[in-house]
């Protein structure tokens, strides 16, 4: 070892004697943290304190010499010059309080000798005001995901070793946190996401480093997708059903929305079993923003939605599709028809009527006969639009003009084609018990 390495770390043992002995202390009001150096050639450490801060304001810092020895203390300042390697008179204090602060301090080294009375003691620390900035971008948005790009830089941290001015960077060791909303994301600079969200999002980005410094940012996106989504209103019934399908689409645009109404699924299944060709699967294409469809054929039946948006990025005009199919069939039901075996027309709200069911009917023809073979009534429709809306028509209500129709046996004879394309027929005879008015 140097002489004057010798005489470098005995001062130091000497001051620090000193220190302990006199109980000064050195410390930072203010500060967010405090690391020690890890100097390459000196043997003792010294802190580091760390005052976060902004670009714009680099000189936070403060120091406090504080010694409990009795009379007036004298407190001498220095900065140290890496240029020379030397520490720099700095400031001057003489306090009969036993403390000393020295405030807005730049970046740096800093000694401090306390002489009170015959007792002297000597420290040092070193002040980094640490600042973190950035900028933060979507450098892509395409109708699969989208990429989030941060740019963040901080502040450097160099120390000097005393020994030999040798410069020492302390690293910060910088992390980024993406959040959507309050759910963190992703913890690196520049990020995927894929699965847009339908809505514009702000995504919010923290960057911050090991001594609790911090700094936060946010960026917009505005979507450019679409999430296609229907409910139909009814799901099954009778033939002709008409059906409202609710459009839920997300971030669609009015006017370009494409249903697609299919086949009935028996008449595929039966086509594709016997075609050597293509089949055509689809039945109707609609451009609706809200459809309603009539289904005038008993059948399975399956509908598809298309959603398109039509957005621009970085000046290129984007257009994203999404599709939504039913999970379950829209079922029409077949044809049939139900007769009752009799008729008590007396007001007590039982069989009052002789009411014929049918249903998903295309065309009937209900005739009513008494014993002599005389038609007493008679309904019929070519284009039958569902059997609540011909009740009042095709019931009869046990009357013979305005005269209740005489106790007996009475016929019916019905004829007509479902809309599944099966004809149903029925004839017998009923009951009516009643008394004559």
């Amino acid at each position: 070892m140097g002489n004057n390495n010798r005489i470098t770390l005995i001062v130091f043992i000497v001051f620090l004697l000193n220190s302990f002995l006199s109980g000064a202390q050195l410390s930072a009001p203010g500060s967010a943290a405090t690391t020690n150096t890890t100097y390459p050639v000196f043997p003792e450490a010294d802190p580091i304190f760390i005052f976060c801060t902004t670009p714009d304001v680099t000189n936070t810092g403060s120091l406090q010499a504080e010694t409990t020895g009795e009379g007036t203390a004298e407190f001498i300042w220095e900065k140290y010059n890496p240029d020379t390697g030397e520490f720099d008179d700095y400031f001057t204090d003489m306090s009969i309080t036993g403390t000393s602060t020295i405030a807005s301090l730049p970046d740096g080294g800093y000694r401090v000798t306390v002489s009170t009375g015959d007792t002297t003691w000597m420290s040092r620390a070193w002040i980094f005001n640490a600042w973190i900035t950035v900028s933060a971008e979507i450098t892509e948005s395409t109708c699969d995901f989208l990429t989030l790009a941060a740019y963040p830089e901080s502040s450097p941290f160099i120390y000097y070793d005393p020994a030999g001015n040798t410069a020492v960077e302390l690293h910060r060791n910088l992390e980024v946190e993406w959040q959507e909303e309050q759910t963190k994301i992703a913890g690196v600079p520049v990020t995927r996401i894929f699965d847009p969200p339908t809505r514009n999002t702000w995504y919010n980005l923290r960057v911050f480093d090991q001594f609790g410094c911090e700094i936060f940012t946010s960026v917009e996106y505005n979507s450019i997708v679409t999430r296609a989504k229907f409910t139909p209103d009814q799901m099954d019934g009778e033939a002709p059903l008409t059906v409202t399908f609710n459009n839920e689409s997300e971030n669609g645009d009015p006017g370009l929305y494409e249903w697609f109404f299919y086949r009935n699924f028996d008449d595929l299944k039966r086509e594709s079993e016997t075609s050597q060709g293509p089949i055509d699967s689809i039945m109707v294409v609609a451009y609706n923003d809200i459809p309603i469809y009539i289904y005038e054929k008993s059948g399975m039946y399956k509908v598809k939605l298309v959603s398109k948006k039509t957005s621009s990025f970085n000046n290129q005009t984007i257009t994203c599709v999404d599709t939504a199919y039913m999970d379950e069939f829209i079922v029409v039901d077949t044809s049939f028809v139900d007769v009752p075996n009799v008729i008590t027309p007396n007001g007590d709200g039982i069989n009052d009527q002789f009411i014929v069911k049918f249903w998903s009917m295309q065309s009937i023809k209900i005739s009513i006969f008494n014993r002599w073979g005389k038609r007493i009534h008679f309904w019929e429709s070519g284009n039958v639009r569902g059997f609540d809306q011909t009740y009042t028509e095709t019931v009869w209500d046990g009357r013979i003009g305005n005269r209740y129709a005489s106790p007996g046996v009475y016929f019916y004879v019905i004829d007509g084609r479902g809309r599944d394309d099966k004809r149903r027929k029925a004839h017998g005879f009923f009951h009516l018990f009643n008394k004559k008015e």
